[in-house]
């Protein structure tokens, strides 16, 4: 007979079972699934919060604003999850599929990638 991980009480049904309800299963997961620390949480709140700026002010998958736009919604240009350098010779910073670009007298051309 098997135990259940998150709380040991012995298991019946299903020979591949390893929970006892759905609410071990549910406990064992988010415990597993959790930031495992500060320093996670606040980049992944960060990063949250810039993909949220850019999806408000990117309605359209395509346009043209002032730095000051984003910043006074509190974007943070530290936070992105990867860089696209392009054959043209442009670079591209990403959170998720928005992306933003800088362009000339402070303005950023935003943009969203197909996926």
């Amino acid at each position: 007979m098997r135990n259940c991980l998150e709380c040991s009480e012995k298991i019946v049904g299903r020979e591949d079972k390893k929970f006892c309800s759905d609410g071990c299963r549910n406990a064992y997961n988010n415990r597993i699934n959790k930031d495992s620390n500060n320093f996670m949480r606040n980049i992944n709140n960060k990063l949250r919060k810039n993909y949220r700026i850019l999806g408000e002010l990117n309605p359209e998958e395509k346009v043209k604003i002032p730095r000051n736009k984003m910043l006074n919604k509190g974007f943070d240009f530290e936070f992105f999850t990867n860089v696209l350098h392009t054959k043209t010779g442009n670079t591209y910073y990403f959170v998720y599929d928005y992306g933003y670009r800088e362009l000339e007298n402070d303005y950023f051309m935003l943009v969203k990638k197909e996926i």
